[in-house]
């Protein structure tokens, strides 16, 4: 049958052309979703120490680390995120921007941002950092020396106050 049903296609006897409905289009399969740091960032995958793992020495490199194994030495990390995890071990001076404790750590740890012992952390040795967080049940046995933040250019509140004060005074004069 034609768009407006011409009496010759009825004489003929054809039926309407209509093609079988069309399948709809499969939905585009999901991104696999970035593995997402203590902090929340969506980053790349963080470097893992197995649990069965044992390093001796120091340990330095440039991407977050999850430690799940035993580490003696030295670690540093000066830019990135260093978590010792549930079964994870170390007998080390731990240095890194963040240091996140869930296992255990005997020796002393600097963290150039945050320090962060959970509830079944333990910490045996001094702790320094400008921001510390200890959850109820954690252990930290050790000094505490909470260091500035390294911001400089930061104003002082009775400086920024003095500023507003003196603007106002040109606007008004």
């Amino acid at each position: 049958m034609s768009l407006f049903g011409t009496r010759k296609d009825e004489e003929i006897g054809e039926a309407p052309v209509t093609g079988p409905p069309a399948p709809a289009a499969p939905p585009p399969p999901a991104a696999p979703s970035a593995p997402r740091s203590f902090f929340g960032r969506g980053e790349d995958e963080m470097a893992n120490i197995g649990k069965s793992i044992t390093i001796k020495g120091d340990l330095t490199g440039n991407e977050d680390i999850v430690i799940e194994g035993t580490v003696e030495g030295k670690v540093d990390f000066p830019s990135n995120q260093l978590t010792i995890g549930a079964n994870g071990t170390a007998k080390a001076e731990i240095k890194a921007k963040a240091i996140v404790v869930i296992g255990k750590v005997s020796g002393n740890v600097q963290g150039t941002e945050r320090v962060e012992i959970q509830a079944t952390g333990v910490v045996e040795g001094d702790v320094s950092a400008p921001r510390l967080v200890v959850a109820e049940g954690a252990v930290l046995n050790g000094s505490i020396h909470m260091t500035q933040p390294k911001s400089t250019h930061e104003a002082k509140p009775h400086e920024a106050s003095r500023l507003l004060v003196g603007e106002a005074r040109k606007v008004a004069g």
